[in-house]
This record gives structure tokens, sequence and C-alpha cells, in this order.
């Protein structure tokens, strides 16, 4: 990832929203819950489809639900039973930013996941 020269917020903006695919996916990163640090040895790690999440700030903060989708173009999270009602009646799900969940539960069925991971102590 190309090293952030300007302290612009404007060009720190413009910096994200013209990012390459490959740095994206450290804007999808979220912390792990306390066991899970202890376990793999790591504070973060990207979140993807599968993985069990706590919100923790906003409307929805307490709530846990497993991802459903992870949208890299906007850089957000759809957590399943997170929802908005819109105004005609419909419940819609409500995107969050990962840097306001904790993974509680990680989706191991990638084995080049676990790999990065380290596998555990």
């Amino acid at each position: 990832m190309v090293r952030m020269v300007s302290t612009q917020p404007r060009k720190q903006r413009k910096a994200r929203y013209n990012a390459p695919n490959h740095t994206r996916g450290r804007f999808l990163s979220a912390s792990l819950a306390p066991e899970l640090r202890g376990k793999y040895n790591t504070r973060r790690t990207r979140v993807v489809k599968g993985d069990t999440v706590k919100v923790l700030r906003g409307d929805f903060a307490g709530d846990e639900g497993v991802v459903d989708s992870v949208d890299m173009k906007v850089c957000r999270v759809i957590v399943h039973g997170v929802m908005v009602t819109k105004a005609d009646g419909t419940e819609v799900p409500r995107p969050i930013d990962p840097s306001n969940v904790q993974i509680t539960k990680l989706n191991l069925k990638d084995k080049l996941r676990e790999e990065r991971l380290g596998g555990g102590a």
C-alpha cells in the first residue's frame, strides 16, 4: 500500500475512493474478540462472508449476526439481522463499517485463511 504523505482530508478521502482492490482489503479489517486474539495472536483480520460479528457502535450496538456479504466498492459489511425500515414499510439491510464490528467467530472454510492466521498456538 502506498504510504500516505498528505494530511489533507480531501486527499485522504481521494486515496480511499481510488484505492486498488488489493489494498481495499485492508479497509475491510475488523478487530478480533479477546479469546480469538489470544488464540491466533493477532488483533485484526479481514472480515469475510460467514464470519460471526458483534456490532460495537451505532443504532445496532450489541447485535450479533453472521456476515451476509462484504461490499468492497464502498467498504461496508452486511450483517444478518441488521435491518432498517424504509418509509414504505419494507426492510433493507443496513451496511456497517468494518471498524464498528468485532469478529466473534471466524469462518475457517478457507484453508489459506486458516494458514495465514496461524491455526492457533
